[in-house]
C-alpha cells in the first residue's frame, strides 16, 4: 500500500473531492503522510480562480514533482487548462479526481476489507464480488492483507446487486482484487455466469466490471465477451492491466501472463466488439527494466492503443520481493515515466478525438460535475461531460441521448438531443 501526501487548495467543493479520495484511498489500505518528502505519491487539487491563483498551481506542482515518486493532479485546474501543467513541464500525471485513487497503486491490486459489503453512493453501487486474488506479484503488499481468492456463491452476489438496484443504484461497479478469478479456488470460472445473472435483474441500469489481470481473462475471454456482446446492460469496458511490454520483467514481476495472452486478449474483444474501452496499466522503472524492456513496453502501448492507462513508476513495498532488488536511479524513472505518459496523453487523445462528431450516445449520468456540469458514461465507459445540466433538467440516475461535441484529451463534451 502507498504512502500518499494529499494538498487542497480552492472552493468546498474541492475539499469534498479531496475528502471523497482521502476515504477511498484509506479504504484501500493507502496510509496518509504530512510531508511529499515522506510519501510514495503526492496529490494536488488544484484551483483557478484568477491567474495568480493558477501560477501559484504549476509553481507548486513543479515542486511537488521534484519531491516525491509520483505525482497526480485533479481538480478545477486540472480540469480547465490540462494542458498547462505539461506546456510547463510539469512530470505529473492529469486525472479527474475519482479516477486518482484507482491511479495510487503501485501496480497493486485494489484492497478490500474482509467484511467487505455492497455500498451505495450517490447512484454508484458498489459490488465487491471476492476477495484476495490468485497472484503472487513480487512487487504487490496487498496479497499480504487479502489472501488467496475467497469467492461468495453466485446466488449471493446477484442477491446484493438486486438490493443495490432497490435502493437505487443505477450503475453497479462489480469489484475485487482481481475479477477474472472469480471462482477459481473452487475449480470454476464463475464471472461470466455472474455477470449474465446480474444484467438479468429487473431496471434500467449499467454494470462496470472491475479489474481483471490478462491471465485470468485469458481463460474465458470467449466466453466473456459473448456476454459483453449479449447483455447492453454491461458497459464494453475491460480493465487488465499488462504492467510491461516485456516477458523478462513480467518474469521478475511474477505476472502469471505474457505479453502475447494480453494481446490476445485485446484481439479477442477487438473482433467481437465494434465500439469498447480497453484500459491497462504499466509499471515504468521495475528495478530490472532495461532500456530495451522499456522500448517493449512503449511498442505495446502503440499497438494495442488502450482508450485509458494509468502509469505508475515503480515504488518499494516494505516486505515485498522486489524491494530486496536493486533499484534504478530516480532520473531514469522519471524520464521513463515522461516519455510513456506524454505517448498516453497522445494515444488516449486520439480516441476522444474520434469520438467529435461521430458518435451519437445513450449515456448514463452518474454523478454532478463542475459547475452546473454533469459526468456520464457511455457504453464503453468513457467520460462524456454535458454542461448547463440545470438548463436541461437532468441529474444523476437519468439516461439521456447526446451528440459528442468536443473532447478534452481524457474525456468528451456532449449536448443532449
Amino acid at each position: 500500500m502507498a504512502r500518499y501526501h494529499i494538498e487542497t487548495y480552492g472552493c468546498t467543493s474541492n475539499r469534498g473531492e479531496s475528502a471523497a479520495i482521502e476515504r477511498r484511498l484509506r479504504d484501500a489500505g493507502h496510509r496518509k503522510v504530512e510531508g511529499a518528502t515522506e510519501a510514495d505519491v503526492a496529490i494536488l487539487n488544484t484551483c483557478t480562480v484568477v491567474e495568480k491563483t493558477e501560477r501559484n498551481m504549476l509553481r507548486r506542482a513543479a515542486e511537488l514533482s521534484e519531491e516525491t515518486a509520483d505525482l497526480y493532479v485533479t481538480g478545477c485546474m486540472a480540469i480547465a487548462q490540462s494542458e498547462a501543467f505539461r506546456e510547463a513541464g510539469v512530470d505529473g500525471e492529469v486525472l479527474h479526481w475519482d479516477e486518482v485513487p484507482e491511479a495510487v497503486t503501485n501496480g497493486e491490486c485494489p484492497t478490500t476489507t474482509p467484511d467487505a459489503e455492497p455500498v451505495l453512493d450517490g447512484v454508484v453501487g458498489i459490488l465487491p464480488i471476492a476477495r484476495g486474488c490468485m497472484s503472487d506479484c513480487s512487487y504487490c503488499i496487498t496479497k499480504h492483507a487479502t489472501g488467496k481468492i475467497d469467492s461468495p456463491p453466485i446466488e449471493a452476489n446477484v442477491e446484493k446487486a438486486r438490493a443495490l438496484l432497490h435502493a437505487g443504484a443505477t450503475e453497479i461497479r462489480v469489484t475485487g482484487q482481481d475479477t477474472g478469478v472469480y471462482g477459481w479456488e473452487e475449480g470454476e470460472r464463475k464471472l461470466p455466469e455472474l455477470l449474465s445473472r446480474i444484467c438479468a435483474l429487473e431496471g434500467e441500469f449499467r454494470v462496470r466490471v472491475g479489474m481483471a489481470n490478462p491471465k485470468g481473462v485469458h481463460g474465458i475471454r470467449e466466453d466473456l465477451v459473448r456476454v459483453f456482446a449479449d447483455n447492453e446492460e454491461l458497459y464494453d469496458f475491460l480493465h487488465a492491466p499488462v504492467q510491461s511490454g516485456s516477458n523478462d520483467v513480467l518474469g521478475e514481476m511474477r505476472r502469471q501472463h505474457q505479453v502475447g495472452e494480453y494481446v490476445e486478449v485485446v484481439e479477442t474483444f477487438d473482433s467481437v466488439l465494434e465500439y469498447w474501452t480497453l484500459s491497462t496499466d504499466f509499471i515504468v522503472g521495475f528495478p530490472t527494466e532495461t532500456d530495451r524492456d522499456h522500448a517493449q513496453s512503449m511498442a505495446l502501448l502503440r499497438e494495442t492503443r488502450p482508450e485509458k492507462v494509468n502509469v505508475t513508476r515503480f515504488s518499494k513495498r516494505p516486505g515485498t520481493d522486489a524491494a530486496d532488488l536493486k533499484g534504478l536511479g530516480g532520473t531514469i524513472k522519471k524520464e521513463r515515466s515522461k516519455e510513456m505518459s506524454e505517448l498516453k496523453s497522445e494515444v488516449v487523445g486520439a480516441a476522444y478525438e474520434g469520438m467529435v462528431g461521430e458518435r451519437r450516445e445513450d449515456i448514463l449520468v452518474v454523478e454532478e460535475g463542475t459547475g452546473d456540469s454533469v459526468k456520464c458514461r457511455d457504453s464503453a465507459y468513457r467520460q462524456i461531460i454535458v454542461q448547463d445540466a440545470g438548463e436541461y433538467g437532468i441529474e444523476p440516475g437519468d439516461f439521456i441521448d447526446c451528440e459528442v461535441t468536443g473532447q478534452n484529451t481524457v474525456y468528451a463534451f456532449g449536448e443532449p438531443v
